[in-house]
């Protein structure tokens, strides 16, 4: 998907903020994000809103599967925010090992930060395999320059997750919405390389985990976050 028709997308969507998913007031409205792969010759991000008009109940039922952790050691706010995203297991998992041994109250802004610092982590160990892969001789060169495209991508995240993190500071919502979903566009270049090239990236579990942590910070920054 173009930017343009991505700003048009969230510019649309934010005419919708006013409706809450505070269950006080029927009928609410929540919005779920998720991108994909096009099957089509020019590969693009597929970015689809899903909305489902009830108390809570989404319409997609598989998504409201919980981990498996203790319910006492996760604290029962993050598990609420987290349960509204696409991939609530790893929106926890991810989340978890930051949290120490402190006291931790959740709300949406602390959970994004913690999430975008998981992402980034992940991300800069994703840098780290792809340097690696291009300084190996064995490493093919149609795969290493596959891999210099992933690498600007990488960066152009972490650019972008440190712009969150000031629009954060401001409380500018609209540009934390802008920067996120410009995510969607930095890993689906790096996943469109490997597919207009037909080959495996070696890198596709890692992608994989951060497409998710994409999807759980859009879904986070655009829905709970509310200054």
């Amino acid at each position: 998907m173009g930017m343009n028709h991505l700003i048009l997308a969230l510019v649309s969507l934010s005419c919708l903020f006013s409706f809450s998913t505070s269950t006080s007031t029927p009928p609410s409205y929540s919005y779920h994000y998720s991108f994909s792969h096009s099957s089509s010759s020019a590969p693009s991000a597929a970015f689809n809103v899903h909305f489902s008009k009830s108390s809570g109940t989404r319409m997609d039922q598989t998504f409201n599967k919980l981990p498996t952790l203790p319910t006492n050691n996760v604290d029962p706010g993050l598990q609420q925010i987290c349960k509204d995203t696409d991939h609530p297991e790893e929106c926890i998992s991810n989340i978890v090992p930051f949290l120490g041994h402190s006291k931790f109250v959740a709300e949406p802004v602390s959970v994004l930060k913690l999430e975008i610092q998981a992402m980034d982590n992940k991300v800069k160990e994703a840098i780290d395999k792809a340097t690696k892969l291009m300084q190996d001789h064995s490493t093919q060169k149609m795969t290493a320059s596959c891999l210099e495209t992933c690498l600007d991508s990488y960066k152009s995240i972490l650019d972008s997750d440190k712009r969150v993190l000031d629009a954060l500071s401001l409380h500018d919502v609209y540009q934390v919405s802008m920067e996120l979903s410009s995510n969607i566009e930095n890993v689906q270049t790096c996943e469109d390389a490997f597919l207009e090239a037909n080959i495996k990236s070696p890198n596709i579990q890692m992608d994989s985990a951060i497409r998710k942590m994409i999807s759980n910070t859009l879904a986070i920054g655009v829905d709970k976050v509310h200054f």
